[in-house]
């Protein structure tokens, strides 16, 4: 079976949704709708993300979400994670609250954004809560349209998108939700590409290639990791051992290059932490050992005789394994 792509680069934006377990209501009360939005906010500061919308209806929510960092699925799960978390624990609760995992789509801000800010802001509209956008409390709409400054919302990006007629890009948003206000909007959604990307036909076929490069950018580093974990510590320090043990002549040899060359190696091939390996090699710290890493890391690169005993024990490492 092929592997789904993971949707996550720099700079992506995306539509993000996620109901409650059963369509049962996920906020019962003001307090809930709090705190909810306090762990969006803390979202933002932790992860680096841009929260562009939000509306938060009782039993679902829906965000509008750029990830300057490629890690969308962390903020989510932070935010999903957290909130539960708090929900079952004052609710006296357990289990899972929300409907499986969040749903998200990619979205071309250039030519869908602006529209699909607008549908989100009136959901409330649409469900019968309220007559008027600004009447909903959830919502990042007053934010769009008020002179009240926060934080927690990122506006540029879809104020930039208006037309600009009178100079006021507020009043002209405004102007632009509510004048779809009593009118059966289509749902932007229902062009969504392959349920992944909402986009002109050029941004998707970009999109897509992005998505592959990133993709197999983390499969090498995958694969650069499992070779480093193919060895234990141990392993290493044998090897490294055996061979200064084997030298014939040793003079010009440092005490500590054994020491230095093993902790190089161990950090190249095991998946050691520092601390792991300054345990290991006579109780050094988490910065020492980082130190003498990238100390040897260079000498290893520009010294031929440091190369070529770094890779006789590393082929020592391999012949023992095989």
């Amino acid at each position: 079976m092929a592997r789904p792509l993971r949707m996550e680069y720099e700079g992506a934006v995306y539509h993000v949704t996620a109901r409650g377990n059963e369509r049962k209501k996920i906020y019962s009360c003001k307090r809930d709708y709090e705190k909810f939005i306090e762990y969006l906010a803390n979202a933002r500061n932790k992860y680096k993300i841009m929260i562009h919308c939000y509306v938060l209806m009782s039993n679902h929510y829906h965000l509008i979400i750029e990830t300057p960092e490629a890690n969308l699925s962390r903020a989510m799960h932070y935010i999903n994670g957290s909130y539960t978390t708090y929900f079952n624990k004052k609710t006296k609760r357990s289990g899972h609250l929300f409907q499986g995992r969040y749903k998200s789509f990619m979205v071309d801000k250039n030519n869908y954004l602006l529209e699909l800010s607008r549908y989100v802001h009136l959901n409330p509209v649409r469900a019968g809560i309220v007559e008027r956008p600004e009447s909903y409390q959830y919502s990042s709409y007053k934010m769009y349209t008020s002179n009240t400054q926060n934080e927690l919302i990122t506006d540029h990006l879809v104020l930039g998108l208006v037309e600009y007629k009178n100079g006021n890009a507020k009043e002209n948003y405004r102007k632009f939700v509510e004048s779809a206000v009593g009118i059966d909007l289509d749902n932007p959604a229902k062009d969504v590409y392959g349920g992944m990307i909402l986009g002109s036909t050029r941004f998707i076929k970009e999109t897509l290639r992005t998505i592959k490069e990133e993709n197999s950018k983390r499969d090498e580093v995958s694969r650069r990791k499992e070779l480093r974990a193919a060895f234990s510590i141990r392993d290493v320090l044998e090897a490294v051992s055996d061979h200064y043990m084997n030298m014939q002549k040793k003079e010009g040899i440092k005490l500590s290059e054994p020491r230095d060359v093993a902790i190089y190696l161990m950090k190249e091939r095991t998946g050691a932490t520092n601390n792991e390996i300054g345990e290991m090699v006579g109780g050094l710290s988490y910065s020492s050992v980082s130190k003498i890493y990238q100390k040897t890391k260079v000498k290893v690169k520009g010294n031929r005789k440091m190369k070529r005993k770094a890779s006789q024990i590393e082929k020592s490492l391999y012949n023992f394994k095989g």
